[in-house]
């Protein structure tokens, strides 16, 4: 890994990219088998963010709390990649309960984009989520270019 964060894979992939980790000490801690985020090529990825505190605890609230949670935490990972949610392109959502959770979570949702920025989603019913959240959430995001003219 360079000073700058970048992995050289051309040893180990027989191909030369660079991917840039990201880590922000104001969001919740990784696991310590995944990254926050991975920035490449202009983009970065987020990891899926469940609605938990940097203890990993659950927030209380049921799920508009924890909708809230996992959107400001990405909302801190992407600040941190030189980018932020207005720039998001894609976002994916994982309810464990479809029915009950979709509508309150949406009143959330819609709190932090306007629909100028609504970047495209999906949204998935799953069976489980790690350490009983209702929901997790992932997204891609363009980082800007802040190069002047």
């Amino acid at each position: 890994m360079s000073d700058d964060g970048s992995i050289d894979t051309s040893a180990t992939c027989g191909t030369t990219t660079t991917k840039e980790i990201v880590f922000s000490s104001d969001a919740v801690p990784p696991l310590s088998v995944f990254s926050q985020a991975v920035k490449s090529k202009g983009h970065v990825y987020v990891s899926g963010c469940i609605g938990c505190d940097s203890q990993y605890l659950i927030v209380e609230g049921g799920i508009q709390a924890q909708t809230r949670a996992a959107l400001e935490n990405i909302s801190k990972v992407l600040a941190a990649s030189g980018s932020g949610l207005q720039h998001a392109v894609k976002v994916t959502i994982y309810l464990v309960h479809m029915a009950r959770d979709f509508l309150p979570m949406n009143e959330i949702y819609e709190q932090f984009f306007t629909r100028e920025t609504f970047p495209a989603r999906t949204c998935v019913g799953v069976s489980a989520l790690p350490m009983g959240a209702f929901i997790e959430i992932d997204c891609i995001a363009e980082i800007p270019d802040t190069k002047s003219p």
